[in-house]
């Protein structure tokens, strides 16, 4: 089988690309890109720098990747792109590369994002992950498994995404979103848990209902108590353990220590992480 490349395709003599690999027309591959096996680059794709892309993923027209970041700090050094398997990559996404000698930005597998998102420099996009229509991501964001963001959300550099949890669009994002968690509002704020995603993964259900209810006594003691969010987790540590309530103690844990942003307030005055709006 020979490579499905359209002839006003632009692909340098050293670009790597599986030949199964399908190229549409005046897409523009540079010379330190790799592609695996069943991947689909759409029209007018650009992508150039030391980009590695793995299997099955569908790229379409216009999307642009492994460009320079868009850092004053870059240098010109060599850092990197490297994307996974079977994402799907939508209508005029920008995926830049990372700042600094051989790091890199890092995509999964099997996320979804949609037309327009653009995901800066050193950012970690982990598996299974929905970014909808024009969401920007600074650098250095981190958005675990499973989480989706909203239309049009704008996250801060440094912030970390937990896993499950949802941002609903238009939010400002400018503190760490904890995992299984439902965060939207002028400003931003958890309202409750991620009740749809969490039924989803089948977690509200008769074999898994223990693991919700234990999560919805963790939100509570965090959002609602009254209490400091270090009295909270160590009320947390007394109740049943299981892997999502280990996961969140670990993330609210950690994002208080030095170069995390903290935590995102929940809804009332005075909750976890509120700061002084006057």
């Amino acid at each position: 089988m020979t490579t499905l490349i359209h002839p006003t395709a632009v692909i340098h003599p050293e670009a790597e690309l599986h030949p199964t690999v399908q190229v549409g027309a005046y897409a523009v591959i540079g010379a330190k890109v790799k592609v695996g096996p069943g991947t689909t680059i759409g029209h007018h794709v650009i992508l150039e720098g030391w980009t590695e892309i793995g299997a099955r993923n569908q790229i379409f027209p216009g999307a642009a990747i492994g460009l320079e970041p868009q850092d004053q700090k870059y240098d010109g050094s060599e850092s990197l792109v490297r994307i996974g398997d079977d994402n799907y990559i939508r209508e005029y996404v920008t995926i830049n590369r990372a700042t600094g000698e051989g790091e890199a930005t890092l995509i999964g597998n099997g996320n979804w994002l949609l037309a327009y998102v653009h995901i800066a420099h050193n950012c970690v996009i982990e598996n299974q992950v929905v970014i909808t229509n024009a969401a920007s991501l600074a650098g250095h964001v981190w958005v675990e498994s499973k989480a989706r963001i909203g239309g049009m959300v704008g996250i801060h550099q440094f912030v970390h995404v937990g896993r499950m949890a949802m941002i609903g669009a238009m939010g400002r994002i400018d503190r760490d979103v904890p995992p299984y968690m439902l965060v939207e509002g002028h400003p931003a704020r958890v309202r409750s848990l991620n009740l749809v995603g969490l039924r989803r993964a089948g977690m509200i259900n008769a074999e898994d209902g223990q693991i919700y209810q234990t999560l919805k006594k963790a939100f509570r003691l965090i959002y609602r108590s009254g209490l400091t969010l270090n009295e909270a987790l160590e009320k947390i540590e007394l109740l049943p353990e299981n892997e999502y309530l280990k996961h969140l103690h670990q993330f609210l844990y950690l994002s208080q220590q030095q170069g995390r942003r903290g935590p995102i307030p929940g809804k009332h005055l005075g909750g976890v992480g509120e700061r002084d709006e006057g």
